[in-house]
């Protein structure tokens, strides 16, 4: 039973840091498609575009509700996930362009 035990632990504990590896790799992921999300921004303030852009909004939903479905992953938490970090690009976007008009 011991030695059971002991093999269940080691297993748990290689899947955690399985797991501590992917979060650490999002987070990574996350920060590099901000940093681009703010080039966007900038480009938008710069030539007066609005923050948003509702069609390529959708078509990025769409596009994420497919790759969730391939790999297996509710397509609902996809687009949550996604519209999360939409809400977060506007935001950034909006600060652009005020800080473009103030200034």
């Amino acid at each position: 039973m011991a030695d059971s035990q002991d093999a269940a632990r080691q297993e748990l504990l290689a899947m955690r840091k399985t797991i501590d590896n992917i979060d650490a790799a999002m987070i990574h992921m996350l920060a590099e498609r901000f940093r681009c999300t703010q080039r966007v921004g900038a480009l938008k303030a710069k030539h007066d575009m609005p923050p948003a852009d509702p069609k390529r909004e959708e078509q990025q939903v769409a596009r994420l509700r497919a790759l969730a479905k391939e790999a297996d992953l509710d397509p609902e938490f996809a687009e949550k996930y996604l519209a999360f970090v939409i809400r977060e690009v506007i935001r950034h976007h909006e600060a652009f362009a005020r800080t473009r008009h103030e200034g």
